[in-house]
C-alpha cells in the first residue's frame, strides 16, 4: 500500500502549481467565493465548461487544501459533472481526506466514489464519514486498502447507517478484526437498502463470525456478500453458516479462502436445506475433506435455487467430489449450472458418474482438475476475475 497513516497526502504526478493552474482557468466565481481565487481567466465561463455549482465546489476544495496543507488532486478539478470520481492510488492520506470531505458532501454529481489505496487510516475515514452521511447522490463507495482499522469501521458504519442511499460498499484489505465486526453487524441490521458488501482480505476471525452470523440472519437487504480471504473458522464459521440458513435475500456469497473445515461445511449443508434464495456460493480453499463434502451434499440433495457452487482447492479428494455430484444426481429439482472441482484430481468412478449426470442435467458444467470446460454464462460481480489494483475501473 503506497499510502501510510503518517502521510499528509501528495499527488506524485501533480505539482501544486499545476493543480492551481488547472483550477485557475475556471471562471465565473460568485461573490460568495471571490477572493484570492477571483482573478481567474474569464474565457472558460463563456465556453460553459463549468457551471456555477462546480466553480463553488472547486473553490471550496482549493481553500480546504490550503487549510490542510495538501496538494490538490488535479483530476478532481477536471471531474466536472461525471458520475464516477476515481481517486485510487493518489496518496491522499488523512489530511487529503479532510480536504476532500468539504467538497464531497455538496457534490450532486458523484454516484460512484473510488478512494482505494490512499492510506486514509482511521482519521481519514472519520473525516470522510461526515460527508458520506450527508451525500444524497453517492450510491457506491470503494474504500479498500486504506488501513481503516476499527476506528475507521466505526465511523463509516455510523455514516452509512444514517445515509441509506449507498447501496454498494467495498472495504477489503483494511485490517478489520473482531472489534470491527460489531459495527459491521450493526450496519447489516440497520441499513436495509445496502445491496452489496465487500469484506475480503481482512482479519475477521472466529469471534467475528459469531458476531456477523446473527446479523446476517436478520438482514433484509443484502444480495451480495464477499468475506473471502479472512479467518472464519470453528464455531465462528458454524455461526456464520447458520445466519445464511435464516437469510431471505442473499443471492451471492463468497466465503472462499477461510477455514470453514468440515464443521463449517456441514453447517452450510444444513443451511442449503432451508435457504431458498441463494444462487451462487464459493467455498474454495476451506479445508473441506471428503467427510465435509458428504455433509455439504445433504443440502444439495434438496436445494432448488443454487446455480453455482465452487469447491475447488479443497482436500476432499475424488471421494468427496463423487459424494457431492451424487447428491446433485439424486435431486431432480436441482438448479445447478456450474459445479467447480478445479485443482482436485478425480478418478474413473467420478468420470462415469459425471457422464450419467450430464444425461439428466445437460446444462450442468462440471469442472475438475483434468476437465477445465468453459462456463459460458456470465458470473455475477463476486465471481468475476478482479482487475489488478493498478487498473482503473
Amino acid at each position: 500500500m503506497r499510502g501510510s497513516c503518517e502521510r499528509s497526502g501528495e499527488d506524485e504526478e501533480q505539482t501544486e502549481e499545476e493543480a492551481m493552474a488547472a483550477c485557475g482557468r475556471l471562471s465565473g466565481v460568485p461573490e460568495a467565493v471571490q477572493g484570492a481565487e477571483a482573478d481567474w481567466d474569464s474565457d472558460r465561463e463563456t465556453e460553459g465548461t463549468h457551471g456555477l455549482g462546480e466553480l463553488v465546489r472547486d473553490t471550496l476544495y482549493l481553500r480546504s487544501c490550503r487549510a490542510h496543507s495538501v496538494v490538490p488532486v488535479s483530476c478532481f478539478l477536471r471531474q466536472g459533472s461525471t458520475q464516477e470520481l476515481n481517486l485510487r492510488h493518489r496518496g491522499l492520506g488523512p489530511q487529503g481526506a479532510r480536504a476532500l470531505a468539504s467538497s464531497l458532501s455538496s457534490n450532486p454529481y458523484v454516484k460512484r466514489l473510488d478512494l482505494r489505496d490512499n492510506g486514509l487510516c482511521g482519521a481519514g475515514a472519520e473525516a470522510l464519514a461526515g460527508a458520506l452521511s450527508k451525500s444524497s447522490s453517492i450510491r457506491a463507495v470503494d474504500l479498500s486498502e486504506n488501513q481503516l482499522g476499527v476506528a475507521g469501521a466505526q465511523a463509516l458504519c455510523a455514516a452509512f447507517t444514517i445515509n441509506r442511499a449507498v447501496q454498494k460498499i467495498q472495504l477489503s484489505g483494511n485490517g478489520l478484526e473482531e472489534q470491527a465486526a460489531q459495527y459491521l453487524a450493526e450496519l447489516l441490521l440497520a441499513h436495509t437498502d445496502l445491496k452489496s458488501l465487500e469484506l475480503s482480505y481482512n482479519q475477521l476471525n472466529e469471534q467475528a463470525g459469531e458476531t456477523l452470523g446473527p446479523a446476517l440472519a436478520e438482514n433484509t437487504g443484502l444480495t451480495e456478500l464477499n468475506v473471502s480471504w479472512n479467518h472464519l473458522r470453528g464455531p465462528g464459521a458454524v455461526a456464520f453458516a447458520r445466519g445464511l440458513e435464516a437469510n431471505i435475500l442473499l443471492k451471492v456469497l463468497d466465503i472462499s479462502y477461510n477455514g470453514f473445515g468440515d464443521p463449517g461445511a456441514s453447517a452450510v449443508g444444513e443451511a442449503l436445506k432451508a435457504n431458498n434464495v441463494l444462487e451462487e456460493l464459493n467455498m474454495s480453499n476451506n479445508r473441506i475433506s471428503a467427510m465435509g463434502a458428504l455433509s455439504l451434499g445433504l443440502g444439495l440433495r434438496v436445494n432448488q435455487t443454487l446455480r453455482i457452487l465452487v469447491v475447488s482447492r479443497n482436500p476432499m479428494r475424488s471421494e468427496g467430489c463423487f459424494g457431492l455430484l451424487k447428491s446433485v444426481q439424486d435431486n431432480p429439482a436441482s438448479a445447478l449450472e456450474l459445479l467447480d472441482f478445479s485443482d482436485i484430481q478425480v478418478n474413473a468412478e467420478f468420470d462415469g458418474l459425471a457422464s450419467s449426470v450430464r444425461g439428466i442435467l445437460p446444462e450442468l458444467c462440471i469442472k475438475t482438475g483434468a476437465c477445465r470446460v468453459e462456463y459460458k454464462k456470465e458470473l455475477l460481480p463476486v465471481f468475476r476475475p478482479a482487475l489488478p489494483a493498478s487498473v482503473p475501473k
